[in-house]
């Protein structure tokens, strides 16, 4: 049982573990395709992901006395959550290594248009003339990162990523709605172990889909340095979380899963020193925008 909190310890509460998963998710998102440049598989960095899900999963359970939700829908609940969750890095582990960062993450960063519009359909919710605006921004920014008046759209011409792009985005805005969903009727140490388990789940298909007849790089900037990566994005994942827990998922989910692809995306233009063409500078200037707005919704 949660000890009550006053509304300014709730605020601060929230507001300190979004930004925490911001920061995270920001830095995590920057370095995350280093491990398959250096020669370790992204099936294999799903794997050392899933398996760093597990301490803060112990963790946050021991603190909360092992009581875990076990009733039906709170089960239900928690498998879509980690199924969508961990679909969408299984993806995004290959989409990093086909395509440009400081793209992928802006398209990943309009996911909440989509736990807006399942609460627009599905809860009748409705949203400001901020939102509004923010959601027909999005909408004109994500075509631009996909085309160049020379060649097209690239989904059309053979490139890979804006397409994965979209699914990841698509996978992450579903289980932010459901875990808004979710927040109400169980806790967050329960929502958070079975995204830790169906994380571990999956192994099986990532190891399945591993070509180990190719050389695989096993040192220490193999599975030791990915670890050290994707740890940020297991720890960014629980603060996420616990966000949900203290704060408004309509604050919570668009702050979150919009600021943090895109600090991702100021790094790594930062660390390339690359300057994308003008249609795709002007479509991440409106990813911005519009990610600003959904947030202030």
């Amino acid at each position: 049982m949660d000890v009550p909190v006053n509304t300014d310890v709730k605020h601060k509460r929230w507001l300190m573990f979004a930004f925490a998963t911001v920061a995270l998710w920001g830095v995590w998102g920057a370095f995350a395709g280093i491990s398959a440049q250096r020669g370790f598989p992204e099936t294999l960095v799903y794997c050392v992901w899933a398996l760093t899900m597990i301490l803060p999963a112990v963790y946050v359970l021991a603190k909360a006395g092992w009581k875990l939700d076990r009733d039906p829908m709170a089960l239900l609940y928690g498998l879509i959550i980690g199924f969508t969750g961990a679909g969408g890095q299984m993806i995004l582990f290959y989409t990093v290594s086909t395509g440009p960062a400081y793209l992928i993450f802006p398209v990943i960063s309009l996911s909440p248009l989509v736990t807006i519009f399942l609460s627009f359909f599905l809860l009748r919710e409705r949203t400001t003339w901020l939102g509004a605006l923010g959601v027909i921004l999005a909408l004109i920014a994500l075509p631009m990162f996909d085309f160049s008046p020379e060649s097209g759209f690239s989904a059309l011409s053979g490139g890979s990523w804006f397409p994965l792009a979209l699914i990841i985005m698509a996978c992450w805005g579903v289980q932010a709605y459901f875990m808004k969903l979710a927040n109400g009727r169980m806790s967050a140490e329960s929502i958070f172990f079975y995204m830790m388990l169906t994380g571990l789940m999956l192994i099986p298909v990532a190891l399945l889909m591993t070509d180990f007849s190719q050389p695989i790089n096993w040192g220490w900037d193999g599975p030791l340095l990915t670890a050290g990566i994707q740890i940020l994005n297991a720890i960014g994942a629980l603060c996420l979380v616990f966000a949900f827990r203290y704060g408004k998922a309509i604050v919570v989910s668009p702050l979150t899963n919009a600021g943090g692809p895109l600090v991702t995306a100021v790094i790594s233009l930062l660390v390339a020193g690359i300057v994308p063409g003008w249609l795709k500078m002007v479509g991440l200037v409106l990813a911005f925008i519009a990610s600003a707005l959904l947030a202030l919704t």
